[in-house]
């Protein structure tokens, strides 16, 4: 849609009143919810939608099409009412079942769940730190499509336009993020911040007073202020917004904020400008009162004059305009660039290059290897071969590994150091050390396109990333995070940076992949299925530490050797669980005494214990288990197959808390585990002074006999 000159008729002025009276009525009728910001944001919405967006209400998905966010997104109201307006499927019955089980109106928007809805948003701050991810993605791709069409002549230029609301503004990932988002010069942003300065707990006067744009500008975005309250009257100046809506558009070498000092809850006669309207239903006399007010019959709910909908319903008309005349560009494109073309198509389609996988390293047996140093190799030797995929660490690029060589950074040019070299299209993602930004942006840049994207950082700081990987595990979207240094075997750094209990947490979120490869082939194939699985988030989590490299075998659990060679095929890393190393018994596959269940890099030490125990005449069993997760997704008979129910006496043996490993060990089995607090020293110390050793699993294994004996 080109941005053309305002009309603002009688009609305008009736839907924007409706959108008022509508979020009042929905609150009103379920009795809980959020209406102040929907009613004082319908003009600024109503423009979004109405007058400036590209987008097609026929097709909410088209690649062409602007991406709206709203960060504040228990105002869920000022985005439903507007996807009913504009004709995207939602219909009175559905605002008039907001916050009720089975509603495509859910309390907060829910990505995959109603049309229309870019992002699940509901902690504050979530949907503005996201946006600069959807930043990113539009002009990586338009990068990998289309680098050298003019700015705004490309099909795959597009606005990402975000409301946000002074509690956003509030939250540290904002900060975080925006920081970046300056940084990075993404003249493709553009937010609305309303200012009304309320929030739960009344006039924000208690605990927010710093001047936003100041800190905005600060930050090198475009500001501009637009203050309905500045003639002492109150006086919706809606040209005077879509005003600086225009310029922030027409802005394309920096972010653009515009600060909307809006009166929440107005026109409400008595509870405008208070907590109260932020976030409770009117009262049935304050509804009618608004009505009234407004000109609209108090007796009537969810009334809609039929010429205000035949007339916002113009959107769907107009969209098809808009994607047709994309369409056409899009066709030039297609055309005078058919290897782009071909590449677009792979990645909107989210398929992998047949023989992509032929690319990923093989790691010769017998040398010891870190997990993180294998998957950098790992990522260098796929990087030519996936263009789609791309990342970088929280300023930790040297100790996560994360860096695909001989890329540039994705910076403006005149960012470039000394030691990175980068352009706006490049691929190397330097997050600084805002790791609660990069776990949001990561997913940003997953929604706003369909490239594979990456975040790097310790596993300690995955505590400061949890809210976004959350939400990313909640939404189902393929979001990748590296995290290194998984244990006391990060070392001498002590405590405060050894992770105990991030394991068993990041477990505890339904929904997240965490895997954890045991040497550096089941990390090339922990990758390869990470990347293969597309509608979840995963993490991989990867040692300081070197760890052997085992001999591998190509066939199943049976044909393993000893130890000493013959290990199952690392490709069973997709299962998530599988034996590693069989049972023996004077050379032979037997049924195992005791099943010895490991991770990452204490697998070595079942694999040890193993033979400790096989020469005390104990058939152990090691079972390499990289992913709880993709082992509960196997089938039952497989499951038995590696966890035999009648083979009671099991260990489990994990640097970290046992919470997560009692309904794989049940009563009589043992845990060789950390419940407390490391300390620093170097790690083959820590791992001896704390009992985390294969000695302690052949104590654990025999205790373990002993009790499913009892």
């Amino acid at each position: 849609m080109d941005v053309q000159e305002l009309t603002w008729t009688d009609l305008d002025r009736k839907a924007v009143d409706t959108i008022r009276v509508l979020a009042a009525d929905a609150v009103q009728k379920v009795g809980n919810g959020h209406p102040g910001t929907a009613m004082s944001l319908a003009p600024a919405a109503y423009l979004l939608f109405q007058k400036l967006m590209r987008h097609d209400p026929a097709d909410p998905t088209w690649i062409g099409r602007d991406r709206f966010i709203l960060s504040p997104g228990h105002s869920s109201l000022t985005l439903y009412i507007q996807l009913y307006l504009a004709g995207y499927g939602l219909e009175l019955k559905d605002l008039e079942s907001l916050r009720t089980w089975g509603s495509l109106t859910p309390g907060h928007p829910e990505y995959g769940h109603t049309k229309g809805v870019e992002i699940t948003t509901g902690p504050l701050g979530q949907g503005l730190a996201s946006s600069v991810g959807f930043a990113y993605s539009g002009r990586r791709e338009r990068g990998l499509y289309d680098p050298q069409a003019p700015t705004g002549e490309s099909p795959f230029d597009h606005t990402v336009w975000v409301i946000a609301s002074d509690g956003d503004l509030q939250e540290g990932v904002t900060s975080e993020a925006s920081s970046l988002a300056g940084h990075q010069e993404l003249g493709n942003l553009v937010v609305i911040y309303d200012e009304n300065h309320i929030s739960i707990e009344d006039d924000t006067d208690v605990a927010f007073t710093e001047d936003v744009l100041k800190r905005y500008e600060a930050y090198g975005w475009h500001t501009q202020r637009v203050d309905w309250t500045a003639t002492g009257e109150y006086k919706e100046d809606v040209p005077a917004l879509y005003d600086a809506l225009v310029a922030a558009k027409a802005e394309t070498g920096r972010p653009s904020i515009i600060s909307l000092r809006t009166v929440i809850g107005w026109p409400a006669p008595t509870k405008q400008n208070t907590g109260k309207v932020h976030g409770s239903a009117l009262g049935a006399e304050e509804v009618a009162a608004l009505k009234e007010i407004l000109g609209f019959d108090p007796e009537k709910s969810f009334d809609v004059d039929p010429e205000v909908l035949e007339h916002t319903r113009k959107a769907v008309e107009r969209g098809e305009q808009a994607k047709a005349a994309w369409q056409e560009s899009f066709d030039a494109w297609k055309a005078a660039n058919p290897d782009a073309a071909k590449l677009h198509e792979r990645i909107q389609a989210r398929r992998l290059p047949e023989g992509w996988d032929e690319s990923l390293p093989e790691f010769p047996a017998g040398k010891d290897v870190s997990t993180r140093a294998a998957s950098g190799k790992v990522l260098n030797a796929i990087g030519p071969v996936l263009p789609e995929l791309w990342g970088g660490s929280a300023d930790l690029a040297e100790s996560n590994n994360t860096t695909i060589e001989g890329s540039p950074s994705f910076i403006p040019a005149s960012r470039s150091t000394h030691a990175w070299e980068g352009n706006p299209y490049g691929r190397v993602l330097h997050f600084g050390i805002r790791e609660h930004a990069a776990a949001a942006i990561v997913n940003g840049i997953t929604l706003g396109g369909r490239t594979r994207a990456f975040s790097g950082t310790f596993l300690i700081f995955s505590d400061y990333q949890r809210p976004a990987i959350r939400l990313s595990a909640l939404m189902g979207i393929p979001s990748t995070y590296v995290w290194t240094h998984d244990s006391i075997g990060l070392g001498e750094d002590g405590p405060t940076h050894q992770p105990v209990e991030q394991l068993a947490s990041l477990r505890a979120i339904p929904g997240l992949d965490v895997v954890r490869p045991a040497d550096a082939n089941e990390t090339a194939q922990a990758w390869k299925a990470i990347l293969e699985h597309t509608d979840r988030p995963a993490g991989i989590v990867l040692t300081r530490q070197n760890l052997p490299t085992w001999e591998r075998g190509q066939n199943g659990p049976g044909q393993n050797g000893s130890g000493q060679g013959g290990f199952a095929s690392a490709a069973n890393v997709s299962k998530g669980g599988y034996v590693l190393a069989e049972a023996q018994r004077d050379g032979a596959d037997v049924a195992p005494d005791v099943i010895l269940i490991a991770t990452g890099s204490e697998v070595q030490l079942a694999v040890a214990a193993r033979e400790a125990l096989a020469a005390e005449g104990i058939a152990a069993r090691v079972v390499s288990m990289p992913c709880v997760e993709w082992f509960d997704a196997q089938d039952a008979q497989y499951r038995e197959s590696v966890l035999p129910s009648a083979v009671r006496a099991r260990v489990s043996v994990e640097a970290g808390l046992a919470l997560t490993w009692h309904r794989f060990v049940g009563d009589a089995g043992r845990s060789v585990s950390l419940e407390h607090y490391g300390a620093s020293a170097d790690y083959k110390t820590l791992f001896t002074e704390f009992g985390i050793t294969a000695e302690a699993v052949t104590a654990a294994a025999k205790d373990s006999i002993a009790a499913a004996a009892a």
